[in-house]
């Protein structure tokens, strides 16, 4: 049996020398840099601790970028962010116990994202594992089982030779679609001790490619060029595969509409004449997306907030392609493809037939006047104005982060992000604080571009800290406060369901006093001023804050 050895990378004269005569100096921290140096990684995110130094010292004898964040939660949005940007892992650097907890719920944000993000931390003490209760400090019982209900595949390196493998598979795990968070962890003594084994070289952990299987593209080629009346969803899935030239070479040639999830912003050109664009909690998209007799679902699991909480009964053929199995007919009987949406929607371009239907424009503008008239009836002018502003003031390819607060929400049906993959939001999981960090994280990737961070008062004291990041990587954010006073979704939540709110109303510092104490240029805006102060900020270099004093409503729910 012989094996072909072309494609193996080989060693460089001074790579062959440092193997043969290692440098002096180097521990399992340094086989943990050298490794991620050898998969491409460029910059890498964390927060250091006791357990972990040994990495953290091993990076100044690399050439990784490090920026470093002020919690550990925050670390893992920056990390998030720059994943979804780039669609290259990120890797998180984090420390033991408390330090990796506090992860957690950025990690649980990169899984329903679908964010690459390669979380490395430290571990007690091998002597420690396997939860023998020696009271280390951090110590738990069984560190990774808190982790492996949230990440794709958890990793325990228990020797220095084992943490190049480990890496690489994590790697090719983060990479394989659905992309998502991996997580290792590596024993203090093992990120200490001096290693005479060779620098890593370079290192191939390429992802495998999920191709659909070609009787299921047949089938469903067949079954969108014999419908009447096609449409699409197109999920965060399009984006995250960078699929969105293949989507709409696809809507063109069958003439079906197409709304993208709140995932999926920007998957689909907002004024294309086949634009249903992304108002899904709408009782009008809901029922014109049932009355589809072939609906395609791409990237999406229909979860919650895509089937208008949960009253979306489709009355037509559903096919879904989905790269996470255990999304496929999790909520609606489908023609299930196990597929990266890329390469489905490549195979259905070539398999489908060109239909022609005139009318199906003409359906999308009667749809769009209908929901425009529904939010106009609801004297909604100031959240229209100022998400007006906001996009008047954002120049097209930067890109935004939301996190959950009131203008998003708005944002989520309303905004027309221009490109795909600039805009993002922490919807997948739904958790407080994300906008900030993940926007300076996305600044880390490309800081060519302005990126704008929009949170309200209650969602940025989860972020505050990391004004001082910003100031000390000078990075270019744009972050606005939009400041109601309180949690102001839930304060409409409680009014709504118990005549009251409780626990909503919120004490909270002079915004404007507290950016410029970190050295960050604010200012206090109005509706009115907005889109000057905003375009303002975008164009200066560094960060910024802007802070917009105002209460903000939602339109009227059509799911209740």
């Amino acid at each position: 049996m012989s094996h072909d050895h072309d494609d193996r990378p080989r060693l460089t004269e001074a790579q062959a020398e440092a193997a043969l005569n290692p440098p002096p100096g180097r521990n399992g921290g340094d086989l943990v840099v050298e490794s991620l140096q050898g998969l491409g990684a460029t910059t890498v995110f964390g927060l250091p601790g006791q357990h972990a130094l040994g990495m953290f010292d091993a990076l100044r004898r690399s050439s990784l970028s490090y920026v470093g964040l002020r919690v550990e939660n925050n670390a893992g949005f920056a990390a998030d962010a720059y994943g979804r940007i780039t669609g290259e892992v990120a890797p998180l650097l984090l420390s033991t116990g408390p330090g990796a907890l506090t992860s957690l719920a950025a990690l649980q944000e990169a899984a329903a994202a679908s964010a690459p993000v390669l979380a490395i931390s430290s571990q007690i003490p091998t002597a420690g594992l396997g939860g023998g209760r020696h009271g280390y400090l951090h110590e738990l019982r069984d560190q990774k089982a808190s982790f492996r209900d949230v990440v794709k595949s958890v990793h325990t390196v228990r020797t220095a030779s084992q943490i190049p493998s480990a890496i690489a598979a994590a790697w090719e795990s983060a990479l394989t679609a659905p992309h998502g968070p991996v997580w290792i962890e590596i024993p203090q003594d093992v990120l200490l001790a001096e290693t005479t084994l060779p620098p890593v070289s370079a290192m191939d952990a390429t992802p495998r490619e999920l191709y659909p299987r070609p009787e299921l593209t047949l089938t469903a080629a067949r079954l969108l060029s014999r419908a009447e009346r096609p449409a699409i969803i197109a999920g965060g899935g399009v984006v995250r595969s960078d699929a969105s030239g293949k989507l709409l070479a696809l809507a063109e040639k069958l003439d079906a509409p197409v709304v993208t999830t709140f995932g999926g912003k920007g998957a689909f050109p907002w004024e294309h004449p086949l634009s249903l664009q992304s108002w899904l909690e709408d009782r009008h998209t809901t029922d014109f997306l049932e009355s589809a007799d072939v609906l395609l679902v791409i990237g999406s699991g229909l979860g919650e907030l895509s089937s208008n909480y949960h009253t979306f009964s489709p009355r037509g053929r559903v096919i879904q392609i989905e790269a996470d199995a255990g999304k496929l007919e999790s909520n609606h009987p489908a023609l299930g493809i196990h597929s990266d949406a890329r390469e489905a929607l490549a195979d259905l371009l070539e398999a489908v037939e060109t239909r022609e239907d005139p009318a199906a424009a003409m359906r999308v503008r009667t749809l769009l006047e209908q929901v425009r008239a529904r939010i106009e009836a609801q004297d909604l002018t100031l959240e229209q104005r100022v998400l007006a502003s906001v996009r008047e003031a954002l120049p097209d390819t930067a890109p935004s982060f939301w996190d959950m607060t009131i203008l998003a929400y708005w944002a989520w049906s309303a905004f027309d992000a221009r490109h795909p993959n600039t805009m993002h939001s922490a919807q997948g999981a739904g958790g407080l604080g994300y906008a900030f960090p993940a926007a300076l994280g996305a600044a880390a990737a490309d800081p060519t571009r302005p990126v704008l961070a929009v949170s309200g008062d209650g969602g940025s004291m989860y972020s505050i800290a990391e004004l001082a990041t910003a100031r000390q990587y000078d990075l270019p954010v744009t972050w606005l406060i939009v400041d109601d006073g309180g949690y102001g979704i839930l304060r409409e939540y409680m009014t709504g369901a118990f005549g009251e709110a409780t626990a909503t109303e919120l004490a909270r510092p002079d915004f404007v006093a507290l950016a410029e104490s970190f050295g960050v240029p604010a200012v206090r805006t109005s509706p009115d001023a907005l889109a000057a102060d905003l375009a303002k900020a975008l164009a200066e270099p560094g960060p910024s804050v802007v802070v917009l004093p105002a209460l903000l409503r939602m339109f009227a729910p059509t799911h209740l």
